[in-house]
């Protein structure tokens, strides 16, 4: 039996992550060790890069460590860093310059890497492998809100007329626009209507499509699977589809998935942004449109029509209801404004 996409995936992450870590010292493969029971694969891979990016910083970067290689780093070594140490490194990742080529980390990008320190330190410090923890005493970066952009209702309605009707698509994209636009539409309206992440929506079978219950199983963020209901509009997007699916002849390794590309494989992360891309760029040319802010869109429209942010994270698969409630805080602010007039004090004369 095949294996399903995501333990594919899964085994992909962990090749990766191997490659990495057989650069490395030979401690820092018991630390993720340490901590496979509790990440997911893409977790991990995510830390793993982060601290052989960290280790070739050291090497290049801080006077002690020269003329040494990450393999050479002991534990010693790492027991002498201090805070400030830390603080350089966040700083140099802001802007550096390796290999001819530039690069720059925004905040985000660098509490990412600050945690994965952290984690790694974490553990070598609990288990008596180093003396200190530099990477604890340096403040997490703070974040700057980004307004969250999401599309309106009629956005939506112009976005799925280009994906229906070929609107506003070029010559070269209209070519093509007969042919896959059945699938294109069943897709991106199956995203639009549920909120899934454009991972889940790839790694969706064929077989976790219940039509007769108007729901899909998918694959959260973290391996655990959900099922996720639908609409009527999904419905009547997805049977066309699902009959065009049925001719199909998929490429070798590719016969479960539901949505396959124009090569008869599983579509990938990259086609889906670029299918929001074409059809949103004349659509919705004001706004910059990626897979996630069909997710926002979705969540928006939920809360609006709910009120109940503790439903909304839940139908978007998020762990911790404060995520959802800093995405849609604007929202808060509207639905508040709004009840100003609700309680009534003293009979109108």
């Amino acid at each position: 039996m095949a294996d399903t996409y995501s333990k594919q995936v899964d085994n992909h992450n962990i090749i990766l992550l191997r490659n990495i870590l057989a650069e490395l010292p030979s401690y820092v493969k018991v630390v993720f060790r340490g901590i496979e029971n509790t990440t997911s694969s893409r977790t991990r891979l995510g830390y793993a890069r982060d601290i052989k990016l960290f280790y070739n910083y050291l090497c290049e970067q801080n006077p002690f460590f020269k003329n040494k290689t990450p393999m050479d780093v002991t534990l010693e070594d790492l027991s002498r860093l201090e805070a400030e140490d830390i603080e350089e490194y966040l700083e140099y990742l802001k802007l550096y310059e390796k290999n001819g080529r530039t690069y720059t980390n925004g905040e985000r990008a660098i509490k990412r890497k600050l945690s994965a320190l952290r984690i790694f330190y974490g553990y070598l410090y609990r288990n008596d492998r180093v003396t200190s923890n530099p990477a604890e005493k340096v403040d997490m970066p703070k974040i700057h809100g980004k307004t969250i952009v999401r599309m309106d209702a009629n956005e939506v309605v112009d976005f799925l007329d280009s994906v229906e009707y070929g609107n506003n698509l070029t010559n070269k994209q209209q070519s093509w626009h007969g042919k896959l636009k059945t699938r294109d539409l069943a897709l991106l309206t199956l995203m639009l209507g549920t909120g899934i992440r454009v991972s889940e929506c790839i790694g969706i079978d064929i077989k976790d499509v219940d039509l007769n219950n108007s729901k899909v199983k998918v694959v959260r963020k973290g391996g655990y699977e959900s099922f996720v209901y639908f609409g009527d509009e999904v419905m009547e997007a997805l049977l066309p589809y699902m009959e065009e699916r049925k001719k199909m002849t998929p490429a070798k390794g590719h016969e479960n998935a539901l949505f396959l590309s124009s090569q008869m494989k599983r579509i990938s992360v990259r086609s889906v942004q670029n299918l929001v891309q074409k059809y949103s760029s004349g659509s919705v040319p004001l706004k910059h449109i990626t897979p996630h802010k069909l997710r926002s869109t979705y969540g928006t429209q939920l809360y609006r029509e709910t009120g109940d942010i503790y439903l909304v994270a839940d139908v978007l698969g998020h762990s911790d209801v404060n995520t959802t409630k800093k995405h849609y805080a604007d929202m808060d602010d509207e639905r508040r404004r709004y009840a100003r007039n609700k309680v009534q004090l003293r009979e109108k004369k």
